[in-house]
């Protein structure tokens, strides 16, 4: 009588594993989230970051100098802290047809003399080859390979030794010694650990395609996320044409970092300046818009709030936010009810963030207040104004953190004037703009709608 093969269970969230079913992971407390694998009789790889040696002591160790790879995109080399850390292991997520095979792809065509494998589980050498005819560049260094077999793709990048290698995707890939589909918990984590070995132990960088679930994760157990030196996520709308790289994890740099990009006809473009592209593009007298001051990491933005306000015509007020959290939308509509008098209770309310952009910047509060208001009283706001603050359940404006460098980015745009808190510790204002502190929300009404 043949052997009864073993299963377990994998928590899909976070890798959690457990000889029985539980609707509840008790590591990450996720719910349902457990899944069947079979078990083989071959331990899976330990995700280790070195194949053995002996202990060294701490002030030894020679790190004086990391050697990396320039891309050969400054944006791509800036969030990645200064390039590709050679034997690293990246990944790359975001939602289909984003542009992550894009910027994969363009990154060794733009290289002039770095060899590249790129390993392609999706798609066909022949589509590969027609993706790469539109974007241009250097074909002659880029060698497409058609594989699923972790173990062949391993064994060739052994032969092949390349500069860098691509995995398009990690969901695609299988592990002959692992008896379950591709995709499953237990083939991304075996795969994942393979990669990580392989780049360490030949110094290769290797950079991870992830798809992601339909709640904007990374698909697949949370461990891929540990196993991995960086992540980087795509976020934007498919139907737009910006798309901003953030930094979630980095081992060797910050994770204060992104990168925007415009996909055009001939690939991703990166964008140096953010906020050009996302001031204003309309004419002067529209009511319901304000511009925000916004820093995401380390970086300024100036980008433009869109608010509608309307009579509600089914009777039960609807309110509807895009690239903003809608609980704080509400928070601050309660806040004009209650504060400052204003009855939007019967009024439906539309926000919406230029750019296809995701916000949670405190700052952004004050510009959405004025947004709102301006609809409200149907009056327009100079689109040489912008706003950072953040607004409390009293109704004060509280002060953001680096005020100086918003108000900086906003002068360099040539806007004229900037409304901060009152309590903001501000130092030498530069020329051209003026600095005009509220307090709280009757005295912002007062001074803009007078």
């Amino acid at each position: 009588m043949p052997a009864k093969n073993k299963t377990v269970w994998y928590c899909s969230s976070c890798g959690n594993e457990s000889p029985k079913w539980m609707g509840r992971c008790p590591a990450c407390g996720e719910w349902n989230t457990m899944v069947e694998s079979p078990v083989s009789g071959r331990k899976p790889s330990s995700p280790s970051a070195s194949g053995g040696g002996k202990p060294e002591a701490l002030n030894e160790i020679d790190c004086s100098s990391e050697d990396r790879i320039t891309l050969g995109n400054p944006e791509v080399d800036r969030i990645l802290g200064g390039g590709l850390v050679r034997g690293s292991l990246v990944l790359v997520g975001g939602e289909p047809g984003i542009g992550k095979s894009t910027l994969s792809l363009q990154i060794p065509l733009n290289c002039a003399g770095l060899k590249t494998l790129y390993v392609s589980g999706e798609e066909s050498a022949r589509q590969v080859k027609m993706r790469a005819g539109r974007l241009g560049g250097d074909l002659s260094g880029c060698y497409i390979f058609c594989e699923t077999s972790i173990d062949k793709v391993i064994d060739e990048a052994n032969r092949m030794l390349p500069d860098l290698m691509i995995v398009d995707s990690v969901q695609t890939m299988s592990c002959e010694g692992v008896e379950s589909t591709a995709g499953s918990v237990s083939q991304i984590k075996e795969t994942a650990s393979r990669l990580l070995r392989f780049a360490k132990e030949s110094s290769v960088p290797v950079i991870l395609i992830g798809h992601i679930t339909k709640d904007g994760y990374i698909a697949g157990p949370k461990i891929l996320e540990h196993i991995v030196d960086v992540v980087l996520q795509f976020e934007g709308e498919n139907r737009g044409s910006y798309r901003i790289l953030r930094s979630i994890k980095n081992r060797f740099g910050s994770t204060s970092e992104l990168a925007v990009f415009e996909m055009t006809g001939n690939g991703l473009r990166a964008v140096s300046n953010p906020s050009e592209m996302l001031i204003p593009q309309h004419g002067q007298n529209l009511s319901g818009t304000a511009v925000c001051a916004m820093l995401d990491g380390t970086r300024p933005f100036l980008f433009e709030v869109q608010a509608l306000v309307s009579s509600a015509v089914y009777g039960t007020a609807q309110r509807s936010a895009t690239g903003f959290d809608s609980r704080r939308l509400n928070m601050l509509l309660a806040v004009l009810e209650k504060r400052a008098g204003f009855h939007l209770g019967a009024k439906d309310v539309f926000l919406n963030m230029a750019g296809g952009l995701k916000v949670n910047d405190p700052a952004c509060d004050l510009a959405v207040t004025v947004a709102v208001l301006s609809s409200n009283f149907d009056f327009a706001i100079p689109s040489d104004f912008c706003f950072a603050g953040e607004v409390g359940l009293s109704g004060e404006i509280r002060p953001v953190g680096q005020t100086d460098r918003r108000i900086l980015e906003a002068s360099r745009l040539g806007f004229s004037k900037i409304f901060v808190s009152a309590f903001s510790s501000v130092g030498q204002t530069p020329q051209g703009i003026q600095l005009v502190k509220v307090g709280d929300i009757p005295e912002l009404v007062r001074k803009l709608f007078k």
